[in-house]
């Protein structure tokens, strides 16, 4: 491997570069991110209410582009596309990460409540069997409550940044009695620290634990920086 992976960044939402560029800077600067954009699969997605075969194909092209750029790894930063990641996962021998799969794994390993928000209503979908499944290789009980922060998305397309936060937070504040909140999907972020000081629960965000993944599987070092 090189001394500064190629890493490619494979997105449905324009929203969701920002985040996981942040996460990369602060946490693992020593990468190329090499960033595929086809935001037009979100609005197609979202229409066809599953992904379809043709959705499935148009995923599995992206992914087949950043590999022929050099690609050392992927990282798929929209979370209502799971069977499209599958796919990808079973075609390549380099990591390929699912959005929220590194999440999933810590937030599993602490057990308890889990309150789940999304701001896309499909990522609810996905997340949900994600969770089950880890909780079953790791053998711990866990209870999932989601939630759609709805109009947030709305509010994040139009420019409303503030609106969107605001509307995160107030669908955070009944899953106060869980133990840990999930924000799950990368351009819901940036509510992170909001969600926290009005929950007073432990908040966790994807972009983070995604850039340690990656580095643990490709350098295997657990520390960052």
């Amino acid at each position: 491997m090189s001394t500064t992976p190629r890493i490619a960044l494979i997105h449905a939402l324009k929203f969701s570069i920002a985040p996981i560029e942040a996460a990369f800077a602060e946490l693992w600067p020593q990468t190329q991110l090499s960033n595929i954009l086809d935001d037009s699969l979100s609005i197609d997605r979202a229409a066809a209410k599953t992904e379809t075969e043709a959705i499935q194909g148009r995923m599995r092209e992206l992914a087949d582009y950043g590999v022929r750029a050099g690609a050392e790894a992927i990282l798929f930063t929209c979370s209502a596309f799971g069977q499209s990641i599958d796919r990808v996962k079973a075609q390549y021998q380099i990591p390929v990460l699912k959005p929220n799969e590194a999440m999933v794994e810590e937030v599993t390993a602490l057990g308890g409540r889990v309150g789940v928000i999304a701001t896309f209503a499909p990522t609810l979908e996905t997340i949900e069997p994600e969770f089950d499944e880890e909780a079953r290789r790791q053998g711990i009980d866990i209870a999932l409550e989601l939630v759609h922060a709805e109009g947030a998305f709305e509010c994040l397309t139009a420019g409303d940044l503030d609106g969107h936060d605001q509307r995160i937070t107030e669908a955070a504040r009944s899953l106060a009695g869980c133990d840990t909140i999930v924000l799950s999907q990368y351009s819901m972020a940036r509510a992170g620290m909001a969600v926290a000081d009005a929950t007073g629960v432990q908040t966790f965000t994807t972009p983070g634990s995604a850039v340690r993944k990656l580095k643990q599987l490709l350098v295997g070092d657990n520390h960052t920086g």
